[in-house]
């Protein structure tokens, strides 16, 4: 078997800890506060490194706490699925580190209660602990959500939190359903379950409580209307954050949920109808923002909505499309949104803005291309996958479903090139200068693009370890015999 027993913890107990501690260290040491933070990160980014080259290289782990073996135990698993989605997170939480000293101990606690909250989404094993840890992550969500301060700060957060509240209300109404119908919780032993138990209305009303419950995190349509406020209130380092990975931990787990308990057409149908109207209403409303960052809100909704889509496709080759798209959203999406908190203005105002600010101009283009689909870029590989699996379903809906992932590229080029004409265009001399990106911004930034073009640089290894990725998260069977016979 893989690593030992506590080396999965280690991801989710170690920030946890530091959660904890932060406080009482920030008192003692308030200029400290900070890096004392970033290095609570740093040793659990380490931790999973090692982990996540343990399972790539010897298979998934598998850990029952308590001593009590599967189902009974508490399960965490470890694959590459989960091990990809945690170093993602870590990044992110490290790239996206609050600015400041002790005065901000309350935001550096919080960062460290997501990273938890989300290592252990990613890493449970059943249900229950999937919500707890859900339940966790949202909390620091919230609070992170409000961080910004200010009536419009605030006032989006608690909107966040009545519809978060109430998606948790849902799910956790779903997970009984699943249980009063199996009488077990863990995803293993469902996946040998579901066929038999959970193929019928029930089954599929508890996925579509799921979905719903579970979709609010991952702005999923009909219930990512915070989405948009507030990204816009919020620091840029927090919307970067929340759009650029938590939301992929959500959609994850919908994944997870697709292939071990719901193998059922109609919970696919019904993921892949919610990913079109997201995908329609978000592009839709992107192209009538009046200012960058709201677009880039809306836009976010569309390429969650794409990965919906890519997931709901049966296979394999749907979980590699959906994991491109996710990735690549991970790292174009977050440096938008550094890149855009200096140009809030409406673009008529950001006319010469590559004048005073060309470098982030020019990463701003690089970002664009690779969205819309420009090859070589990474963007252009990640749509490819999701329509070549698409043409290879069967199945018409998806066939739909790929016409509307090309009339949205088509919408998004639409204001992300009219963005890019007033960037170059000539401003009148009495106009104001835009403001210019600083370094807290264009620094992160830059970096997100380094690793774009990097990933355009090795996109066959890249494209070869997703293969494999998907090979594995998606053998329902599989991942039951690992979890419940040790591999035996």
């Amino acid at each position: 078997m893989t690593p030992a027993l506590p080396a999965i913890i280690y991801p989710v107990a170690l920030p946890l800890m530091g959660a904890f501690l932060l406080p009482i260290a920030a008192r003692s040491l308030p200029e400290l506060a900070g890096a004392l933070g970033r290095v609570v990160v740093l040793v659990s980014m380490a931790v999973s490194a090692m982990l996540a080259s343990s399972v790539w290289s010897s298979g998934p782990a598998v850990s029952a706490m308590g001593g009590f073996a599967a189902p009974l135990g508490i399960v965490f698993y470890a694959d590459r699925l989960a091990m990809l989605f945690v170093l993602a997170l870590h990044a992110g939480v490290f790239l996206f580190w609050p600015r400041g000293r002790g005065e901000n101990a309350g935001a550096f606690t919080l960062m460290l209660t997501l990273l938890g909250g989300g290592s252990g989404l990613a890493l449970s094993g059943d249900l229950f602990n999937i919500f707890v840890f859900y339940e966790i992550a949202a909390v620091a969500s919230y609070g992170l959500a409000a961080s910004g301060g200010g009536r419009a700060g605030y006032a989006a957060a608690i909107r966040f939190l009545i519809l978060g509240s109430l998606g948790s209300t849902l799910a956790l109404v779903g997970i009984a359903l699943v249980y009063g119908a199996t009488g077990t919780l863990n995803l293993a032993d469902l996946a040998r379950l579901a066929p038999r138990m959970l193929n019928n209305p029930l089954g599929l009303s508890a996925f579509l409580l799921l979905l719903i419950g579970f979709g609010v995190k991952a702005e999923l349509t009909p219930v990512n209307t915070w989405a948009p406020e507030v990204y816009g209130a919020a620091p840029a380092r927090v919307a970067a954050l929340l759009a650029g990975v938590v939301s992929k931990l959500a959609i994850v787990v919908i994944l997870r949920f697709l292939v071990l308990a719901f193998p059922m057409p109609a919970a696919r149908a019904a993921l892949l109808v919610t990913g079109i109207l997201g995908v329609i209403a978000g592009e839709l409303a992107a192209w009538r923002a009046p200012n960058l960052n709201q677009a880039f809100s809306y836009s976010s909704i569309a390429q969650l909505g794409m990965v919906a889509m890519a997931f709901s496709i049966s296979g394999p080759a749907g979980i590699a499309a959906g994991v491109a798209l996710a990735l690549h959203h991970a790292v174009v999406k977050p440096a938008f949104f550094m890149l855009a908190d200096r140009w809030r203005a409406p673009l008529e105002s950001l006319k010469g803005a590559a004048k005073d600010s060309p470098l982030a101009a020019g990463l701003f283009v690089l970002l664009s291309l690779s969205i819309i689909g420009i090859p070589p870029l990474p963007g252009f590989w990640a749509k490819f996958l999701f329509l070549k699996a698409a043409m290879a379903s069967s199945w018409s809906l998806v066939w739909f479903a790929a016409a509307v992932m090309l009339a949205a590229t088509v919408v998004e080029a639409a204001w992300l090139l009219r963005a890019i004409s007033a960037f170059y265009a000539s401003a009148p001399q009495s106009a104001p200068r835009p403001p210019r990106p600083g370094m807290e911004h264009l620094g992160p930034a830059l970096a997100l693009g380094a690793l774009l073009l990097a990933a355009m640089i090795f996109t066959a290894p890249l494209g070869a370890s997703i293969n494999a990725l998907a090979d594995e998260a998606g053998g329902a069977q599989a991942i039951a015999a690992r979890v419940l016979d040790k591999g035996e």
